[in-house]
C-alpha cells in the first residue's frame, strides 16, 4: 500500500493560543517500504501517524485515504508503546484478535498464533494474561497481533521505547524478521536514530514546533539484517549526518555515533 502526505498542516485550539501541530509536511511511501521516522519531542511525529491514520484531519493539505482498506483484511494498524492489549483476554485471544475481526474461524487463528507465538518465544504463555508478563512480552504480543492482522500499512509509534536496551534489541531483530516474510508498508517512529537506520530502508528527519519535514536519508545496508549491523562504520556515518540534522553540534554528534 502506497501512503501519500501532499503539504499538511494540522493545527490545535487550546484556551491560550492555536498551536500548529505539522506544517506543510510532505512525503511518499511506497508499498513494501519500510519508513522511520526520527525528530525531538513534540515536534508531531505522533500527530503525523495518527493523520495518516485518519483519526485526525488536516486543516489543509491532502492525505490519500490509505486507512480505508482496498481489501476487507488489509487495512491500517497503529501500534503503540503501550501495548493496548485488553486486559480481559489471553495471550493467544489477544493475538488472535485481529483474525477474529476478519471473520476466520477459531481453529484457523489459533494455529496461525500460535505459530507465531512459538516463533518469538511465548510457546506456553498462550493461557496468560497481560498483567502476567513482563514488558517485553507484552509488546511481543502487541506485535504478533498486528502482523496476524494482515494490515496494509503498518503504523508504529515508538513501540519499543519503554524496553530496556537488551530486550529492544530483541524485538527489532524480530520484528525485521516478520517483516522480511512479507514486506508491509511500515511507518516506524522512533527516538532512537542507530534503530531507525537498523530497521528502515529510509529515514526521515522532523523539525520541532512546527513540524516539518527537513531531511531524509536513504540506508543502503543489505538486507536481511542482523543487530550487529548497527556497528558497521556505514551506520556510524549515516548516525553523524542524522544527529546533526537534529541540531546536535559536531563534537555531539560524534560522541552520539560512538555509543
Amino acid at each position: 500500500m502506497n501512503v501519500v502526505c501532499q503539504d499538511v498542516t494540522v493545527r490545535f485550539a487550546t484556551r491560550e493560543r492555536v498551536v500548529t501541530a505539522l506544517r506543510n509536511v510532505s512525503l511518499d511511501v511506497r508499498s513494501g517500504e519500510f519508513l522511520s521516522i526520527v525528530g525531538p519531542s513534540g515536534c508531531g511525529k505522533t500527530t503525523l501517524l495518527r493523520t495518516l491514520a485518519g483519526l485526525i484531519q488536516p486543516q489543509s493539505g491532502v492525505v490519500e485515504r490509505i486507512f480505508q482498506p482496498t481489501r476487507r483484511n488489509q487495512p491500517a494498524l497503529l501500534v503503540f508503546q503501550d501495548y493496548s492489549l485488553f486486559p480481559w483476554m489471553t495471550v493467544l485471544q489477544n493475538s488472535a484478535f485481529g483474525l477474529e475481526m476478519q471473520g476466520i474461524n477459531r481453529s484457523e487463528r489459533e494455529t496461525r498464533a500460535r505459530a507465531l507465538l512459538d516463533r518469538l518465544g511465548l510457546a506456553g504463555w498462550e493461557g496468560a494474561y497481560p498483567h502476567q508478563l513482563s514488558a517485553g512480552m507484552r509488546q511481543r504480543v502487541a506485535v504478533i497481533r498486528s502482523f496476524l492482522s494482515n494490515p496494509g500499512l503498518l503504523l508504529m509509534d515508538e513501540p519499543f521505547g519503554a524496553l530496556d536496551s537488551l530486550t529492544r534489541r530483541t524485538l527489532q531483530q524480530e520484528l525485521l524478521e516478520l517483516w522480511e516474510q512479507n514486506h508491509k508498508t511500515v511507518i516506524f517512529v522512533t527516538h532512537d536514530v542507530e534503530e531507525a537506520i537498523l530497521l528502515s530502508d529510509r529515514v526521515l528527519v522532523m523539525s520541532r514546533n512546527p513540524g516539518a519535514i527537513v531531511a531524509q536519508f536513504d540506508v543502503a545496508l543489505d538486507r536481511p539484517r542482523r543487530p550487529a549491523s548497527a556497528w558497521s562504520d556505514e551506520v556510524q556515518v549515516l548516525k553523524r549526518r542524522i544527529y546533526q540534522e537534529l541540531g546536535f553540534e559536531a563534537e555531539d554528534a560524534r560522541r552520539a555515533a560512538r555509543s
